[in-house]
């Protein structure tokens, strides 16, 4: 039976802390629970997945402490090794980098473990095991029969307001537990959706990153953007194409369309991703400028190709064109046919998936240092034009060999100057 702690928490319901920590499994952490203060507790993320046993093989701990944690971690790294980093000195908040685990620690915030339980974000997350005894599953908010009933409930509306990100992060966690929104949580993040504007681009484009990669990731997303949680960064209402093309950027059309494992991991997020940002808006939220040009190019392409048959469509494009598209897309072509029907996907993904695919996979047949020498001309723009038309000779099968290259090179330059079109000049 469940016993009561002495601030009135719920402990232990039904062994369970037990076997946390049974998968915890502590003997495997960088230093022993010993080296931690008596009063220490793991909090937040570890403490719910122990009990969803979805543990990773190094999970990140998160421990909090009555006195000073920075203090607190450096001492520990001198002790045991790893390095420390300050995440927020106001607050005592450091994390202790060691043996491929990561250890945030944080001061406690307010007089008891449970005082401290009530100021986080979800109920889930507002559970506790204290580090000196196996058997006490600090559990004041009922978090333990939420996790049961698969449904993400708010600690407190303020609770919210307190870090904006918060309102994001519910849906982000919905994503990844499969969880439902508890209705009077899914009430307060409606309500104060504009409250997120002033949080830093880059912790909200972390929230948006971990979503996109989330099983059941495309639902969730368009709530974000039905929610509005994501108008400061958006210029433009959210259009029905993209939201049919979300709709489809789903693990299971990823599985119908035989994608590995690899392939859904590093293409259906940003596949779901650019049908809810632009490149415009992942500059404001401080992303990499490679993940801005891929969105950019990819959202052009799908604009492009829009329609009822976009593979008939592609299939069609003259040939600069097609070309193009494949040297664009060379390293994301997946989530462009992601949404395509199965047939024409499959067959554009086993060509894909051919690096000697000179079509899909586009390049001179001979580099241009090497033309220079053999046809003994200068670097010059047209010697980019030459490489290009080389290109397109080799991805449309009327090029197999450099011999066959080189002639083709002679033919070309011979034409140009014939035409009187600049060429390089031959010594």
């Amino acid at each position: 039976m469940p016993g009561a702690a002495a601030d009135g928490a719920i402990v232990n319901p039904a062994g369970a802390a037990e076997q946390a920590w049974r998968r915890l499994q502590p003997e495997r952490w960088p230093l022993p629970k010993e080296a931690f203060p008596q009063e220490a507790a793991l909090v937040g993320g570890a403490v719910r997945d122990a009990l969803l046993d979805r543990l990773g093989d190094a999970p990140d701990l998160d421990v909090v402490v009555e006195g000073d944690a920075v203090a607190l971690c450096r001492q520990l790294g001198r002790r045991h090794g790893g390095s420390t980093v300050v995440l927020d000195a106001e607050r005592s908040m450091a994390r202790l980098v060691i043996g491929g685990w990561s250890i945030d620690l944080a001061r406690r915030d307010g007089d008891s473990l449970e005082a401290d339980l009530h100021r986080r974000d979800y109920t889930i997350n507002a559970m506790a095991l204290p580090l000196a005894e196996r058997r006490l599953l600090v559990d004041p908010l009922n978090g333990y029969r939420h996790l049961q009933a698969k449904q993400l409930v708010a600690v407190a509306e303020s609770n919210l307001l307190d870090d904006p990100l918060r309102l994001l992060r519910g849906l982000r966690l919905a994503g990844q537990l499969d969880f439902a929104l508890e209705p009077s949580t899914a009430r307060w993040i409606s309500q104060h959706h504009a409250a997120i504007a002033p949080v830093a681009g880059e912790r909200v484009l972390a929230e948006l990153d971990k979503l996109a990669a989330a099983p059941g990731g495309e639902p969730l997303l368009a709530r974000c953007l039905e929610l509005k949680l994501l108008v400061p960064w958006r210029r433009s209402p959210w259009t029905p194409e993209e939201a049919q093309r979300l709709a489809r950027c789903s693990a299971q059309a990823a599985h119908e369309r035989g994608w590995s494992q690899a392939e859904r991991s590093s293409f259906l997020p940003l596949a779901r991703l650019a049908n809810v940002v632009d490149a415009a808006a992942l500059e404001q939220l401080r992303s990499s400028r490679k993940l801005q040009k891929q969105v950019s190019t990819l959202r052009r392409w799908q604009q492009q190709l829009g329609g009822t048959q976009p593979a008939m469509q592609a299939a069609a494009l003259p040939e600069t064109e097609r070309l193009q598209l494949h040297r664009d897309l060379e390293a994301s072509l997946p989530a462009l046919v992601l949404d395509w029907p199965s047939d024409a996907a499959r067959a554009w993904m086993e060509r894909w998936r051919d690096p000697s695919d000179h079509l899909f996979h586009p390049s001179p047949p001979i580099d241009g240092l090497s033309l220079q020498r053999a046809l003994q001309i200068p670097p010059s723009p047209a010697l980019g034009a030459l490489l290009l038309h080389l290109m397109q000779e080799q991805a449309f099968g009327r090029l197999d060999n450099r011999d066959a290259a080189l002639e083709q090179a002679r033919r070309w330059l011979e034409s140009a100057e014939d035409a009187g079109e600049r060429a390089p000049r031959r010594d």
